[in-house]
């Protein structure tokens, strides 16, 4: 389904998504997703009651759908999730391999959903509107946000961004944010290291941004790589509106 009036131009392309996908097949962000459903398991609904789940920004797909088989079983109706994103080619991606899931075009900032529908909302490594993210929670609706820590792919920024300001990142103003617009429940960081095979260096470059502006030496610096170990390095944020 497309939400949009018109097409909206992205950094995001086809090649990007498809290096993600991999990326989160390999089992890169496995550690994540399996904290990402502690939460939502003793979440607010009750073990009658259908869960409305909507990934905002869900890019490839891959995130929403790792956790619909580890909630629900696929033959069962207790699992309602919507994925959307503002891509073409990440929704098309999406609903390729996810006929189970429902998969949209759509902006986040202006979303097609009625108020009050969904018990979770996930936003993980993606930009955010928690004005609409609060309009379209249920009442006792829960937000759980991904957003880096500092040392996520520092091997990358280190090398991408040696000797400038962005070499060093800090998610306080995200943290911060976050806060005015929502109750925190909940701060849980992950932190692991995972080393990656030749198959998969350029798979990684390619699907982050951290690559945009990275010389063609530096890339092949890590292309030539025969493996890496990456630090990733994120914090759950779990938050319910005021």
């Amino acid at each position: 389904m497309n939400f949009l009036n018109r097409p909206q131009k992205t950094k995001y392309d086809k090649s990007l998504f498809e290096s993600r996908r991999m990326i989160w097949k390999s089992g890169f962000f496995e550690p994540l997703i399996e904290e990402i459903c502690v939460r939502i398991k003793s979440g607010p609904t009750s073990k009658n009651e259908r869960m409305y789940i909507l990934d905002a920004g869900c890019g490839e797909g891959s995130s929403l759908s790792s956790l619909r088989e580890k909630i629900s079983a696929p033959t069962t109706n207790d699992f309602l999730g919507i994925g959307m994103d503002i891509s073409r080619e990440g929704i098309d991606l999406a609903s390729q391999d996810n006929t189970n899931l429902i998969w949209c075009i759509g902006d986040i900032a202006n979303s097609p959903f009625e108020a009050n529908q969904f018990h979770f909302i996930l936003n993980i490594l993606s930009p955010s509107n928690y004005a609409e993210f609060k309009r379209i929670l249920t009442d006792d609706g829960r937000v759980i946000k991904v957003i880096p820590e500092k040392n996520y792919l520092h091997e990358l920024r280190n090398l991408f961004y040696e000797h400038t300001d962005k070499q060093i990142y800090s998610n306080q103003k995200s943290l911060e944010r976050f806060r005015d617009h929502f109750k925190l429940l909940d701060v849980k960081r992950i932190q692991y290291r995972i080393t990656l095979n030749s198959t998969l260096i350029k798979p990684l470059i390619q699907m982050t941004p951290l690559s945009w502006r990275a010389t063609d030496m530096q890339l092949q610096q890590l292309l030539d790589a025969n493996s890496k170990t990456i630090t990733v390095d994120l914090a759950i944020l779990l938050g319910k509106p005021h």
